[in-house]
């Protein structure tokens, strides 16, 4: 009889396992894990900092973020993944902008002209601004931790991170979740 139901076990196990191997390399990868490990940690305070805008003038995050939820989009023209996602992101912006989210652009282009080009290309309608370096040079990458582009960090009224990712469906689901689209 114990035979038995260790057998029945066994086939019981071997049936069902394939359908919770399948489920589980269907569900969308969480990329978080593996890319967003070293990005600005939810709750600290968002580092300030004042970079140059397309045409050079300087921009302060502070001047902008005051009160408001900001979503600091980590991106670069030659970047394959940035290009794909330019999209969402100008799609997100249209959705929360009118709700008071401003969204900034910060670059990690090291050619003004590539770079322009790009935020043409895509219809990028928020401030964006750069270092102008090589990536990894950036202060910017050091200071939020940014070592894989895009990446996203969302800052709420209190000047606080709420979210660290490099995926934007997590950051339009937070915008979902904690921002009025109602009209303003």
């Amino acid at each position: 009889m114990r035979t038995l139901t260790c057998i029945s076990l066994f086939f019981l196990l071997l049936f069902i396992a394939p359908t919770g191997a399948e489920a589980q390399s269907n569900t969308p990868e969480d990329l978080d894990a593996q890319y967003a490990t070293e990005l600005v940690k939810v709750g600290t305070v968002a580092p300030d900092f004042v970079m140059k805008t397309p045409d050079g003038k300087p921009f302060q995050l502070s001047q902008v973020a005051k009160g408001k939820t900001v979503v600091l989009d980590f991106w670069a023209s030659w970047c394959p993944d940035c290009r794909k996602d330019a999209p969402e992101v100008v799609r997100m912006y249209e959705s929360y902008h009118k709700s008071g989210v401003e969204f900034i652009g910060v670059s990690m282009d090291t050619d003004v002209e590539a770079w322009k080009h790009a935020i043409e290309k895509y219809a990028i309608a928020y401030p964006q601004v750069s270092e102008l370096k090589k990536f990894k040079e950036t202060d910017i990458a050091k200071t939020y931790g940014v070592n894989w582009i895009p990446s996203l960090v969302v800052i709420g009224p209190d000047g606080k991170v709420k979210l660290s990712t490099v995926m934007s469906n997590k950051v339009d689901q937070y915008l979902k979740e904690h921002v009025s689209t109602s009209c303003k």
